[in-house]
Formats: C-alpha cells, sequence, structure tokens
C-alpha cells in the first residue's frame, strides 16, 4: 500500500468542555440530555445536520416494543415518545407500544429538548481522530467547513454506533458473527406516500392477513417460505421480472402518525458481509438499495390496489445498520445472559426482546430458558457493558455496547439504546464530580438515580 507522510502542523482548540457526547443518535441525544440535567457543560457533536441517527436519518420507525408487560422504560424513552404524541408526530397501539413516530417530527423534538437542556451542538462535524496521554482520552481531533480542531473534555461519551471512538482509542473491539465475522445485513430503508391505506388494509386481509391491519398502525412483512399472505403476489412479481429473487428475502411495512397516506418500509435488506462500516461497502450499498427501492415501489404501483398514485417520498440517508463494531467491555453480555433473564446489581436497562439476527441461525436460538413468573421475564444490561476496557474516561453507549454476537442482536433496539444514553449522561455527570474514571465508578449509583427519575430498574 502506498503512504504519504502529512505534514505536522499545530491543532486550535476550538472548545473545553465537561461531557463531550460523539453521536447525535439513538443513544447520543438522551446521553447529552442527561449530561446537561445533571448541570455539565455538555457538547454534542454530529456528522449530520440534524439528530436522531438511526430514527430519523435511517428512518428506522417504529420502535420495537421490549416485550415486557406494559412495555415500561426509562423517564427519557417515556418523555420523548409522550413529547411527539402530543405534538402529532407519535402514537400508542393497543399492544402498549407508544413507539410509533414521524421520523422528521423526532429530529425536530429532539433538538428542541436537546437544546432545552443547555446541551451545545456542533453539526455537520466529523470524527477524526482520539487524543490519548497516558492511558487516559483527553478529547477528540474534528473536521468541519472550519478546517480541523481539537475538543478537550472532562468525560467523553462515545454514542457513534460503531465505537469509533473507541476503536480508534486502542480499545479491544469485536464484530460480526464468530464463526463467519459477518455482519447482520444492512437495510436501506423508505418512504411512500399518496396511498390509500384503507383499501391497501382491505386487500392484504383479502390475502389471509388477519391482524395489524389498521391503517393507524398498519403492519404487513413478507419473507420467502414464511407463509406471509403476500408471498403469491412477490412471486408471480418474480416471474414476471418485475422483481429480483433477493427482493423477497425481506419486505416490510409500517404506517406513520400524523401520516394518514403514508407508509414507511423496513427494506430492502442488504446481505450480511464482513466489515460493514468499509466506505467502499456502505456506497456500493447505498447505489443498490436505490435500485432495489425503485423495483419496489414499481411493483407495489402496478401490484398493490391503492398504490395507484403513490409516490416515493423520501429514502434514508444512512443506512440502517444492525451491528458493526461491539466493544470488549467491563463486562461481556452474553446470548445466555440474555435467555436465562440474567439480572444484575447495577443494572442501567432491561428488556425481553428476542433474539433478532436476520437470516442467521445460532445455536442460542433453541436454548430452553427458565420458567419463571412473567414478571420476571427479561434481562438485565450492567453499567460494565459501557464501560471499554484498555482506556480511561470513556463510556460507550448505543448498539456497540459491550456483548457477543447474539446478545446484541436483542439490545439494539432503540428504547434500550436510549435508556444505554440515558446512563451514560449520568455516569459521566457522576465521575466528574466525583474525579474518578468511569472503571472506578460503582454502577449501582447510576441505576439508584435512574431508579429515583422513574425508571423501571
Amino acid at each position: 500500500m502506498k503512504t504519504i507522510l502529512e505534514k505536522k502542523r499545530n491543532i486550535p482548540v476550538i472548545c473545553e468542555v465537561e461531557t463531550l457526547v460523539v453521536g447525535g443518535g439513538t443513544a447520543g441525544v438522551p446521553a447529552a440530555i442527561s449530561s446537561a440535567r445533571s448541570g455539565k457543560k455538555t457538547l454534542l457533536v454530529e456528522q449530520l445536520g440534524f439528530l436522531g441517527g438511526t430514527a430519523t436519518a435511517a428512518l428506522v420507525t417504529p420502535l420495537m416494543h421490549s416485550c415486557i408487560p406494559g412495555n415500561p422504560s426509562t423517564p427519557l424513552n417515556r418523555e420523548i415518545n409522550q413529547r411527539l404524541i402530543d405534538m402529532g408526530g407519535g402514537a400508542k397501539d393497543a399492544n402498549e407500544n407508544d413507539g410509533w413516530f414521524d421520523p422528521l417530527l423526532l429530529s425536530f423534538l429532539l433538538e428542541e429538548m436537546a437544546l432545552e437542556a443547555g446541551v451545545e451542538i456542533l453539526y455537520h462535524t466529523f470524527f477524526a481522530d482520539v487524543i490519548v496521554k497516558d492511558g487516559m482520552l483527553k478529547g477528540i481531533i474534528v473536521e468541519n467547513k472550519g478546517g480541523r480542531g481539537a475538543i478537550l473534555a472532562g468525560c467523553v461519551i462515545d454514542a457513534t454506533g460503531d465505537a469509533d471512538i473507541a476503536f480508534r482509542a486502542g480499545c479491544p473491539v469485536e464484530s460480526g458473527h464468530p464463526d463467519t465475522k459477518e455482519n447482520q445485513p444492512t437495510s436501506l430503508r423508505f418512504e411512500v406516500c399518496g396511498i390509500d391505506l384503507e383499501r391497501f388494509s382491505r386487500f392484504v386481509q383479502s390475502l389471509g392477513q388477519k391482524s395489524e391491519t389498521d391503517p393507524a398502525f398498519f403492519h404487513t412483512a413478507m419473507v420467502w417460505e414464511k407463509s406471509w399472505p403476500l408471498e403469491p403476489v412477490f412471486r408471480k412479481a418474480v416471474e414476471d421480472g418485475d422483481l429480483l429473487e433477493r427482493d423477497g428475502n425481506y419486505f416490510q411495512a409500517f404506517s406513520i402518525p400524523g401520516k394518514p397516506a403514508c407508509l414507511a418500509f423496513n427494506c430492502p435488506e442488504i446481505s450480511p458481509e464482513r466489515d460493514v462500516t468499509r466506505p467502499a461497502y456502505q456506497s456500493r450499498v447505498l447505489s443498490d438499495g436505490r435500485r432495489a427501492i425503485l423495483r419496489l415501489f414499481r411493483f407495489m404501483k402496478k401490484d398493490f390496489p391503492g398504490f395507484e398514485i403513490a409516490f416515493l417520498s423520501r429514502t434514508a440517508v444512512l443506512l440502517g445498520i444492525r451491528e458493526t463494531r461491539r466493544i470488549r467491555g467491563e463486562y461481556v453480555l452474553t446470548g445466555r445472559d440474555i435467555l436465562s433473564y440474567k439480572k444484575f446489581d447495577d443494572a442501567v436497562a432491561r428488556s425481553n426482546y428476542p433474539v433478532d439476527i436476520h437470516g442467521a441461525l445460532d445455536a442460542y436460538e433453541n436454548v430452553r430458558r427458565p420458567d419463571l413468573p412473567e414478571s420476571e421475564r427479561f434481562f438485565e444490561i450492567p453499567y460494565r457493558c459501557l464501560v471499554p476496557k484498555g482506556i480511561d474516561n470513556l463510556l460507550v453507549a448505543g448498539r456497540c455496547l459491550s456483548a457477543d454476537f447474539v446478545a446484541q442482536s436483542t439490545a439494539r433496539i432503540q428504547p434500550t439504546c436510549r435508556a444505554l444514553g440515558e446512563a451514560a449522561g449520568i455516569a459521566a455527570a457522576l465521575c466528574l464530580d466525583k474525579e474518578i474514571p468511569p472503571r472506578s465508578l460503582d454502577g449501582r449509583e447510576v441505576r439508584e438515580i435512574m431508579r429515583s427519575r422513574g425508571a423501571f430498574l
């Protein structure tokens, strides 16, 4: 590989803060709000021009249910969902899932909440490198239209989703299935509007779909050989040359609150590969995904009653990435922890979301679960999963937590990631107050603060 020698240069320090959160997505925004509400000078660095990450830029809607009766969660998650409902961009269904939302309005709300809390936001700014001295993360180097600059911080929270800060700082990370090293598939989501949802709902019911056909909370899906009612329609489209076989590997659609003639599509899905963080992979998949979106859109206009005057309204600006790097932290959550409903003294999140490895079978999926009362059927995630090995002064929140491949597939859903971000923000404030690194903090203190605020912990 050819190399060049980059000239040395003095980099200006553009900001010094108490808490620095890198990544304004599902975990990053709650982390920043939580830190700022704890009285800390907080800066949130985001590569795009709006907040929300996976939820708003990748159009991943709605939030998945925790699969715990009542769908309990943490205070910030509840506040976000309720305020969004009050704005007309959210809704709660009959299954107690209050996570149906409009991605555009969510981006507005998250910015409003961050600014209300006193968070400073730096948009269109990219993480470039870390500043490490004697095993301590002192800050980061960023790039934006103003050039290259340094940001120094008392505590840094990596909410990049890909553990970019931890990885660049030399923390041990893992990625992909333990045998194949492949990451879970990615998706490129899109929205279609101008749909007669009443008519389309009647159509899927006529094919045999028995549930979730209420246009306000509509859901339908199709995967080959899973007996979904739409499968014959997809099969004929493949035979007619309108679709490729791969277009039926995974198809899913949800209604959007506040948009009564629109559906959000969780597809096309792109086959798994190793290291989906590679720029060449992401560039190729974005182009490939857009071609697949056009095929699906033309097929739906032709073969789905109610789509006659529908139009493609938006496509995601970010890939829907389910899993990339995972840190190796002070504790590694495992698939057996998930399926045995393991509890922890320093737990900061709870869920019973199932193993969700798209297209990949795993031995854990057939493990017999303990026969516990329904009220105890959930697993917990300890604070130690947010503390990476190999570096001090860093917390990691979101889908890149310390977990194995199977456990990450259950912990990656947005309500859980929001809880991890909220916990990281509280932990950062405690560490700053105590003048200790995150590794020395007793996670039970974080849990107690979250409990006192109304968290289900």
